[in-house]
Protein backbone atom coordinates (compact mmCIF):
# COMPACT_ATOMS: atom_id res chain seq x y z
CA UNK A 1 0.00 0.00 0.00
CA UNK A 2 1.23 3.54 -0.80
CA UNK A 3 0.37 6.15 1.32
CA UNK A 4 0.80 8.82 -0.62
CA UNK A 5 0.89 12.62 0.77
CA UNK A 6 0.28 15.70 -1.29
CA UNK A 7 1.60 18.37 -0.16
CA UNK A 8 0.91 22.05 -0.76
CA UNK A 9 3.84 24.31 -0.31
CA UNK A 10 3.22 27.27 -1.39
CA UNK A 11 5.11 29.83 -3.75
CA UNK A 12 8.21 29.10 -2.60
CA UNK A 13 8.35 30.84 0.42
CA UNK A 14 9.55 28.58 3.65
CA UNK A 15 7.33 30.41 5.55
CA UNK A 16 4.24 29.38 3.40
CA UNK A 17 4.97 25.88 4.79
CA UNK A 18 2.29 24.98 7.39
CA UNK A 19 3.18 22.65 10.50
CA UNK A 20 1.09 20.08 8.84
CA UNK A 21 3.32 20.23 5.92
CA UNK A 22 6.23 19.86 7.91
CA UNK A 23 4.99 16.33 9.84
CA UNK A 24 4.07 15.26 6.58
CA UNK A 25 7.44 15.87 4.96
CA UNK A 26 9.24 14.07 7.93
CA UNK A 27 7.34 10.67 8.71
CA UNK A 28 7.62 10.56 4.98
CA UNK A 29 9.44 7.47 3.88
CA UNK A 30 10.34 9.17 0.15
CA UNK A 31 9.75 12.36 -0.92
CA UNK A 32 9.85 13.08 -5.09
CA UNK A 33 11.07 15.90 -6.11
CA UNK A 34 10.72 17.11 -10.33
CA UNK A 35 12.91 17.97 -12.23
CA UNK A 36 11.86 19.85 -15.10
CA UNK A 37 14.94 20.76 -17.01
CA UNK A 38 17.16 23.35 -17.00
CA UNK A 39 15.20 26.26 -17.86
CA UNK A 40 13.35 25.85 -14.85
CA UNK A 41 15.93 24.77 -12.51
CA UNK A 42 14.95 27.62 -9.78
CA UNK A 43 11.58 25.42 -9.03
CA UNK A 44 13.83 22.21 -8.08
CA UNK A 45 16.00 23.95 -6.12
CA UNK A 46 13.34 25.50 -4.20
CA UNK A 47 12.03 22.11 -3.69
CA UNK A 48 15.39 21.21 -2.52
CA UNK A 49 15.40 24.35 -0.19
CA UNK A 50 12.60 23.76 1.69
CA UNK A 51 13.18 19.94 2.01
CA UNK A 52 16.78 21.41 3.49
CA UNK A 53 14.54 24.27 5.83
CA UNK A 54 12.14 21.61 7.06
CA UNK A 55 13.28 18.03 7.43
CA UNK A 56 14.68 17.51 11.03
CA UNK A 57 15.33 13.46 10.65
CA UNK A 58 16.49 11.58 7.94
CA UNK A 59 13.84 11.19 5.11
CA UNK A 60 15.16 9.71 1.50
CA UNK A 61 14.96 12.22 -1.53
CA UNK A 62 15.03 11.26 -4.89
CA UNK A 63 15.23 13.42 -7.98
CA UNK A 64 13.06 12.46 -11.23
CA UNK A 65 12.85 13.94 -14.37
CA UNK A 66 9.17 15.06 -15.51
CA UNK A 67 7.89 14.25 -18.65
CA UNK A 68 6.89 17.15 -21.01
CA UNK A 69 3.92 18.32 -22.38
CA UNK A 70 3.88 18.25 -26.41
CA UNK A 71 2.39 21.91 -27.06
CA UNK A 72 2.17 21.05 -30.54
CA UNK A 73 -0.78 18.99 -29.73
CA UNK A 74 -4.47 19.76 -28.88
CA UNK A 75 -4.58 21.08 -25.51
CA UNK A 76 -6.78 18.72 -23.56
CA UNK A 77 -5.62 15.37 -25.47
CA UNK A 78 -2.13 16.89 -25.24
CA UNK A 79 -2.56 17.12 -21.46
CA UNK A 80 -4.38 13.75 -21.33
CA UNK A 81 -1.65 12.69 -22.68
CA UNK A 82 1.48 13.79 -20.76
CA UNK A 83 -0.48 13.09 -17.96
CA UNK A 84 -0.49 9.32 -18.53
CA UNK A 85 3.48 9.98 -19.31
CA UNK A 86 3.82 11.22 -15.67
CA UNK A 87 1.32 8.67 -13.82
CA UNK A 88 3.75 5.87 -15.68
CA UNK A 89 6.69 8.07 -14.44
CA UNK A 90 5.56 7.72 -10.82
CA UNK A 91 4.49 4.00 -10.92
CA UNK A 92 8.53 3.47 -12.24
CA UNK A 93 10.16 5.50 -9.24
CA UNK A 94 7.21 3.87 -6.50
CA UNK A 95 8.16 0.43 -7.98
CA UNK A 96 12.25 1.12 -7.82
CA UNK A 97 12.76 2.87 -4.69
CA UNK A 98 8.89 1.66 -2.85
CA UNK A 99 8.57 -1.61 -4.08
CA UNK A 100 6.66 -2.51 -0.72
CA UNK A 101 4.64 0.53 0.08
CA UNK A 102 5.31 3.19 2.60
CA UNK A 103 5.01 6.99 2.59
CA UNK A 104 5.78 8.61 -0.25
CA UNK A 105 5.32 12.80 -0.39
CA UNK A 106 5.45 15.08 -3.22
CA UNK A 107 5.71 18.56 -2.57
CA UNK A 108 2.64 20.63 -5.13
CA UNK A 109 3.29 24.31 -6.10
CA UNK A 110 0.85 26.39 -4.54
CA UNK A 111 -2.18 24.07 -3.36
CA UNK A 112 -3.15 20.85 -4.94
CA UNK A 113 -6.83 21.42 -5.25
CA UNK A 114 -6.35 24.41 -7.63
CA UNK A 115 -5.60 23.92 -11.34
CA UNK A 116 -2.58 21.38 -10.63
CA UNK A 117 -2.85 17.69 -11.94
CA UNK A 118 -1.51 15.87 -9.44
CA UNK A 119 -4.64 14.52 -7.80
CA UNK A 120 -5.64 13.43 -11.47
CA UNK A 121 -2.73 11.57 -11.77
CA UNK A 122 -2.72 9.89 -8.39
CA UNK A 123 -6.22 8.71 -9.34
CA UNK A 124 -5.00 7.48 -12.76
CA UNK A 125 -2.72 5.36 -10.71
CA UNK A 126 -5.53 3.89 -8.08
CA UNK A 127 -7.47 3.67 -11.66
CA UNK A 128 -4.46 1.54 -13.01
CA UNK A 129 -4.62 -1.04 -9.88
CA UNK A 130 -2.17 0.48 -7.71
CA UNK A 131 -2.83 0.22 -3.78
CA UNK A 132 -3.22 3.58 -3.10
CA UNK A 133 -4.44 5.87 -0.24
CA UNK A 134 -4.46 9.79 -1.03
CA UNK A 135 -3.96 12.41 1.25
CA UNK A 136 -4.01 16.08 0.87
CA UNK A 137 -2.31 18.83 3.14
CA UNK A 138 -3.28 22.03 2.18
CA UNK A 139 -1.00 25.25 0.89
CA UNK A 140 -0.83 29.00 0.63
CA UNK A 141 -2.35 29.47 -3.11
CA UNK A 142 -0.99 32.09 -5.68
CA UNK A 143 -3.94 33.86 -5.83
CA UNK A 144 -3.97 34.19 -1.80
CA UNK A 145 0.00 35.60 -2.05
CA UNK A 146 -1.48 37.91 -5.03
CA UNK A 147 -4.08 39.21 -2.73
CA UNK A 148 -2.21 39.74 0.23
CA UNK A 149 0.84 41.10 -1.88
CA UNK A 150 -1.47 43.86 -3.02
CA UNK A 151 -3.29 43.92 0.28
CA UNK A 152 -7.23 43.40 -1.82
CA UNK A 153 -9.67 41.54 -1.44
CA UNK A 154 -10.07 38.64 -3.74
CA UNK A 155 -14.18 39.43 -3.95
CA UNK A 156 -16.14 42.24 -3.70
CA UNK A 157 -17.98 43.23 -0.86
CA UNK A 158 -21.02 39.51 -0.89
CA UNK A 159 -20.16 39.48 -4.69
CA UNK A 160 -18.91 36.21 -6.54
CA UNK A 161 -15.62 36.37 -7.83
CA UNK A 162 -14.51 33.00 -10.95
CA UNK A 163 -11.55 31.60 -11.19
CA UNK A 164 -10.56 31.17 -14.98
CA UNK A 165 -7.66 30.79 -17.36
CA UNK A 166 -5.84 32.71 -19.68
CA UNK A 167 -7.30 30.27 -22.40
CA UNK A 168 -10.97 30.76 -21.18
CA UNK A 169 -10.59 34.63 -20.70
CA UNK A 170 -9.75 34.64 -24.65
CA UNK A 171 -13.30 34.04 -25.06
CA UNK A 172 -14.34 37.27 -23.43
CA UNK A 173 -15.04 38.83 -19.59
CA UNK A 174 -16.97 35.52 -17.67
CA UNK A 175 -20.65 36.16 -17.08
CA UNK A 176 -21.95 37.01 -13.67
CA UNK A 177 -19.16 38.36 -12.11
CA UNK A 178 -17.40 41.45 -11.62
CA UNK A 179 -13.95 40.01 -10.57
CA UNK A 180 -11.50 37.56 -12.14
CA UNK A 181 -8.90 36.11 -10.58
CA UNK A 182 -6.79 34.50 -13.59
CA UNK A 183 -4.12 31.60 -14.11
CA UNK A 184 -1.96 29.90 -16.73
CA UNK A 185 -1.93 33.00 -18.44
CA UNK A 186 1.12 32.82 -20.91
CA UNK A 187 -0.15 34.90 -23.64
CA UNK A 188 -0.51 37.80 -21.45
CA UNK A 189 -4.77 37.44 -22.76
CA UNK A 190 -5.92 40.78 -20.46
CA UNK A 191 -3.89 42.76 -23.09
CA UNK A 192 -6.28 41.65 -25.25
CA UNK A 193 -9.25 42.68 -23.09
CA UNK A 194 -11.81 46.46 -23.51
CA UNK A 195 -9.93 47.96 -21.03
CA UNK A 196 -12.07 51.15 -20.09
CA UNK A 197 -13.16 50.77 -16.03
CA UNK A 198 -11.09 47.36 -15.65
CA UNK A 199 -8.48 47.29 -12.61
CA UNK A 200 -5.73 44.96 -12.95
CA UNK A 201 -3.31 43.50 -10.06
CA UNK A 202 -0.55 41.23 -11.06
CA UNK A 203 2.36 39.59 -9.79
CA UNK A 204 5.17 37.30 -10.83
CA UNK A 205 7.31 34.70 -8.42
CA UNK A 206 4.88 35.24 -5.17
CA UNK A 207 6.12 35.21 -2.30
CA UNK A 208 9.80 34.60 -3.46
CA UNK A 209 12.85 36.89 -3.55
CA UNK A 210 12.29 38.09 -6.74
CA UNK A 211 8.50 39.09 -6.38
CA UNK A 212 7.30 41.27 -9.19
CA UNK A 213 4.30 43.20 -8.64
CA UNK A 214 2.08 46.11 -10.62
CA UNK A 215 -1.16 47.24 -10.25
CA UNK A 216 -3.37 50.08 -11.59
CA UNK A 217 -6.11 50.84 -14.48
CA UNK A 218 -5.78 47.95 -17.24
CA UNK A 219 -5.55 50.97 -19.83
CA UNK A 220 -2.69 52.37 -17.96
CA UNK A 221 -0.63 48.95 -17.30
CA UNK A 222 -1.14 46.46 -19.34
CA UNK A 223 1.50 47.60 -22.00
CA UNK A 224 4.18 47.58 -19.34
CA UNK A 225 3.24 44.66 -17.68
CA UNK A 226 4.02 42.86 -20.84
CA UNK A 227 7.13 44.32 -21.01
CA UNK A 228 8.04 43.57 -17.53
CA UNK A 229 6.89 39.96 -17.98
CA UNK A 230 8.90 39.01 -21.11
CA UNK A 231 11.84 40.95 -19.84
CA UNK A 232 11.98 38.61 -16.25
CA UNK A 233 11.09 35.63 -18.50
CA UNK A 234 14.44 36.31 -20.09
CA UNK A 235 16.26 36.62 -16.80
CA UNK A 236 14.98 33.48 -15.15
CA UNK A 237 14.23 31.41 -18.05
CA UNK A 238 10.94 31.21 -16.65
CA UNK A 239 7.89 32.94 -15.09
CA UNK A 240 5.07 32.15 -12.82
CA UNK A 241 2.62 34.55 -12.98
CA UNK A 242 -1.18 35.18 -11.80
CA UNK A 243 -3.39 38.52 -11.76
CA UNK A 244 -6.80 39.91 -10.85
CA UNK A 245 -9.15 42.18 -12.83
CA UNK A 246 -11.56 44.54 -11.13
CA UNK A 247 -14.50 45.77 -13.43
CA UNK A 248 -16.51 48.62 -12.55
CA UNK A 249 -20.37 47.69 -12.58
Amino acid sequence: MIDLHLIGIGTGNPDHLTRQAEAAMNAADLILLPRKGTARSDLIDVRRMLCAVALTCPVRIVEFDLPVRDARRDYLSGVAEWHAAVAATWAAQIARHLPGGGRLALLVWGDPSLYDSTLRIAERLRGDGMAMRIHVVPGITSLQALTAAHATPLNELGAPVVITTGRRLRDGWPGGADRVAVMLDGDCTFATLPPAGVRIWWGAYLGMPNQALASGPLADVAASIVERRAALRREHGWIMDTYLLSRAA
